[in-house]
């Protein structure tokens, strides 16, 4: 009969370093596939990644299920029949088992409270992601995470059952569907019973915390962010941080940086409109400062908005015989609006572009885009449009 793995995690997710014997050992595409007797490495499954470590010192390049089998992926072979010394990286482990223990918490939790069930489950690098099919409003939600670490404060037991066929079709559990195989049952006590191959820890106290970071609608339900124990506390930790800057930036007291920042937007707004009024003023002076000419008027101004210029244009375009031309910017790059009341500017665009060293275009009436000349240049270009036989060329070609 074909010797099987041993699967060490199903009974004791705390193993970090174990001894087995190399049942085989194949050339992989990715390495070496090495086949042992038994492993504490969990080859992934239920939204959990697989393990990473070392085996005999070789760092593992990945792990795969194959049947009843773990197969070890490392970069040099293994003897057969050789006694190695397999070990995890831990600290990563207990972090996936403290993430995957807390969604199981928190999950039994929002099942009893409102019904509603877990309908995917993923571990990122950056957070644990729960699909449930239903809404959730941020009071519910408030309601489980209070509840979910109720129990884990209470360090209840964390047990593993393997029921047989018979014992699993009475027993309650989530999500309940057809399986094949062995069935393994994590029951955290009085919070929750799930099927599940992944290792958990062993009493829900060694959770730490359970916090929700973030919550959405997704698919007519609920989808959640969360993060258990050390990585629920270092996101705690860089969020405090950042809130102790924000904090002696505006002189505020650590929890009331939020009302302090409502202030300042609410001020700030105030100032936008005064700015706005200010700006409507000085547009009404410049405005009234344009005199009426046969020819054009040119408006340089290095710091103006493109709707404050375009105003400025309309005005200009009212007084001006030929057109009048708004460039915001400096020499060599400027963006410019041009207006007339008297000349077709489609028509004009391409000789305008040219003598500017310009690019843009527009309607007959207006004129936008951007030109790389100095302000000389443009001043001497449009000064001469009002030339006579400037002006007569250019409504031959309107």
């Amino acid at each position: 009969m074909k010797d099987l793995t041993e699967k060490l995690y199903y009974q004791n997710g705390h193993l970090a370093r174990f001894t087995a014997r190399v049942l085989s050992c194949a050339r992989d595409e990715k390495g070496w596939a090495v086949k042992l007797d038994r492993t504490a490495f969990f080859p992934g499954g239920g939204g959990q990644e697989a393990d990473e470590g070392e085996l005999s010192g070789l760092n593992l390049l990945g792990l795969r299920e194959e049947g009843e089998d773990v197969v070890h992926l490392v970069p040099e072979p293994l003897e057969p029949g050789a006694l190695v010394e397999g070990k995890l990286n831990w600290p990563l482990r207990f972090a996936r088992m403290q993430g995957h223990s807390g969604e199981h918490i928190l999950s039994g939790t929002v099942h009893r409270l409102f019904g509603c069930d877990n309908v995917g489950f993923h571990m990122g690098a950056e957070d644990i992601t729960i699909d449930f099919n239903a809404e959730l409003s941020h009071e519910d939600l408030a309601r489980a995470e209070l509840e979910t670490n109720r129990a884990v404060w209470r360090n209840v037991p964390v047990r593993t059952l393997l029921p047989s066929p018979g014992e699993l079709a009475e027993m309650e559990y989530r999500s309940k569907k057809e399986l094949s195989g062995e069935v393994r049952i994590v029951e955290i006590e009085g919070v929750d019973r799930c099927a599940c191959c992944a290792p958990h820890v062993g009493n829900t106290g060694e959770v730490g915390v359970v916090k929700i970071i973030d919550s959405m609608r997704h698919r007519g339900g609920t989808r959640l962010s969360i993060l258990c124990g050390e990585a629920a506390l270092a996101d705690y930790e860089a969020l405090h941080r950042n809130n102790a800057a924000v904090s002696a930036a505006l002189s505020a007291k650590r929890l009331e940086t939020g009302a302090a920042i409502a202030r300042i937007m609410s001020e700030q707004e105030e100032r936008k409109a005064e700015l706005t009024r200010l700006k409507r003023e000085i547009l009404q002076l410049k405005s009234a400062a344009l005199r009426p000419t046969d020819g054009s008027i040119c408006i340089f101004e290095e710091d103006i908005d493109m709707v404050t210029l375009r105003e400025l244009v309309n005005a200009g375009s009212e007084l001006a015989g030929v057109l009048c031309a708004g460039f915001a910017g400096r020499d060599g790059d400027y963006k410019y609006i041009i207006g007339s009341r008297t000349r077709q500017l489609r028509a004009l665009a391409k000789e305008i572009n040219a003598a500017i060293s310009g690019r843009g275009g527009g309607s007959d009436a207006m004129l936008q885009g951007s030109c790389k000349a100095a302000r000389a240049e443009i001043e001497a270009y449009f000064s001469a449009l009002k030339q006579p036989h400037q002006t007569t060329r250019m409504e031959v070609k309107s």
